[in-house]
């Protein structure tokens, strides 16, 4: 029996409450955005790499004309963010955290941050193993299983994987220090493992037999088992589960820009995320 269902419902419309309001400062500083008759310059979008099949959509869905977008950049997170920090120019910073676009608003080079999407981390492998929610730790920890991870700081899927670890801990002690010292970095970083031409980094860690289980993002990983036959996902058990957030910071006054960020929170916008397996910011 739940008892007092009131502070329960306080907390429920706290968050609501929290979700609108930020949402609403997004949206009133666009409404504030000096606006020109003539075209601007390009949107350039700096973009995380798990963003490139779900931005190319919604981009050609916003009804901005082909020009008016630049081919976005698309690249580990955080290393994108330290490019905008280092005086790179960009309209929108699209991130799989909200730590990159709350960053560069610290900075002042963000005029807005606002929370796009979620996704969450799921181990890709080798199906032979015969890896499964129930067993996935035990499998992970043991020491002929090659464990690939993106590279922590460079791209937050590494973060991610380094919060799982931390999870893992309170479930095996000894198992945080066990993964980090096992987990090869192989992705996110310009000195890690080169992608097979036409082939995405997460199948070339398979294709290329540089390790046996991949701990990444969910989303995409159907794309990568077409490359790379004879994988299976693996969903994290919910107490190694972490959630990712991704955040998009509005970096400049541009009009053309402002229009691609409304669209991407809005109902259109988010239902394309979803069709690209990124959950929505906020549920109905």
């Amino acid at each position: 029996m739940l008892g007092h269902p009131e502070p329960l419902l306080s907390l429920t419309r706290f968050s609501l409450s929290t979700r609108l309001l930020r949402r609403a400062a997004f949206l009133g500083v666009l409404a504030l955005a000096p606006v020109s008759g003539a075209r601007a310059e390009p949107v350039r979008v700096y973009a995380a790499g798990s963003l490139v099949a779900a931005l190319k959509d919604v981009i050609a869905a916003t009804g901005l004309p082909a020009e008016a977008v630049a081919a976005p950049t698309f690249g580990p997170a955080g290393l994108l963010r330290q490019r905008l920090e280092g005086g790179e120019t960009a309209d929108l910073y699209l991130s799989a955290d909200l730590a990159g676009p709350r960053r560069l608003a610290e900075v002042g080079k963000a005029k807005a941050v606002v929370p796009i999407a979620r996704n969450k981390l799921c181990v890709l492998a080798r199906a032979d193993l015969g890896l499964s929610t129930d067993n996935l730790l035990d499998r992970l920890l043991k020491p002929d299983l090659r464990l690939a991870t993106s590279t922590p700081g460079a791209d937050p899927g590494g973060d991610y994987a380094q919060a799982v670890f931390g999870r893992a801990e309170a479930v095996h002690p000894g198992a945080k220090a066990t993964l980090n010292t096992k987990a090869l970095k192989l992705l996110g970083s310009p000195n890690t493992m080169v992608p097979m031409a036409g082939r995405s980094p997460s199948a070339t860690v398979f294709l290329g037999n540089n390790a046996d289980a991949l701990l990444y993002y969910c989303s995409g990983q159907g794309g990568t088992m077409k490359e790379a036959p004879g994988l299976s996902l693996i969903q994290l058990p919910p107490n190694l589960s972490v959630p990712a957030t991704y955040g998009m910071a509005l970096l400049t006054d541009n009009p053309d820009a402002m229009q691609l960020a409304l669209f991407l929170v809005s109902e259109k916008g988010q239902a394309i995320l979803a069709r690209h397996e990124l959950g929505p910011i906020s549920e109905p």
